[in-house]
This record gives C-alpha cells, sequence and structure tokens, in this order.
C-alpha cells in the first residue's frame, strides 16, 4: 500500500512563491499527480507526471508558474508554485497510482486510489 505525506504548505503574500513536498512509502508509483481543493469548490486536478521520466501535465490554470518534479531517491514529488495569486488558496494533496495506464486522465481524481492528507496553501493579497 503506497502512503503518502505532503508538506510545506502555508501562509504567503501573494507574488510569493512555494515549493510543497510529498514522500511516498511502499511499491513505487508509476503516475503522480497534485490536486487541490478550496471551500466550496471541487477537487481540481492541477499537476501530473509520469514516474519513469516525463509526461508533465498542468491545468490551464497554473501553467507557466506551477512546475511538478520529482527525486526519486528521496521518493519525494514537489510543485514549485510561482507568483502565487488569491485563488490558489486551497488544500494541496498529492496522489498516485501503481498503473502506468488508466481510462482516466492524469488530472482526473478518479485515476487515483492513494492519497496524502494534503498541505494547506494560503494565499494574502
Amino acid at each position: 500500500q503506497v502512503q503518502l505525506q505532503e508538506s510545506g504548505g502555508g501562509s504567503v503574500e501573494a507574488g510569493g512563491s512555494l515549493t510543497l513536498s510529498c514522500v511516498a512509502s511502499g511499491p513505487r508509483s508509476a503516475c503522480m499527480a497534485w490536486f487541490r481543493q478550496a471551500p466550496g469548490k471541487e477537487r481540481e486536478g492541477v499537476a501530473g507526471v509520469y514516474t519513469n521520466g516525463g509526461g508533465e501535465v498542468y491545468a490551464d490554470s497554473v501553467k507557466g508558474r506551477f512546475t511538478i518534479t520529482r527525486d526519486d531517491a528521496k521518493s519525494t514529488l514537489y510543485l514549485h508554485i510561482n507568483d502565487l495569486k488569491a485563488e490558489d488558496t486551497a488544500m494541496y494533496v498529492c496522489a498516485a497510482d501503481l498503473r502506468a495506464s488508466s481510462w482516466y486522465d492524469r488530472l482526473q481524481s478518479r485515476r487515483y486510489i492513494y492519497w496524502g492528507q494534503g498541505t494547506q496553501v494560503t494565499v494574502s493579497s
């Protein structure tokens, strides 16, 4: 069973930057992603990647500001966020899929059965 632990959230001013981390344990996942959910809104997939290299995908709302990376030696997935905006305020959660292929896209929550607890990002303007 995959276990995921996020960290790195916090309160920042608009225009600032953050790097979120997600440490994975257990079987190696083939696909991982970051999601976010703001109060009263649906969960949104923001970035996904295949762990065998490449295949990064981003939501249109974050392209150019968010970057997803991996450190396989540390079993850690990162989300680098630049130019934070008030609308980025949300709980950020990482997710993992042991399969490389799926009926669902990398940014669709239905693809994933392993989820972390999340880390809160709050952006003040």
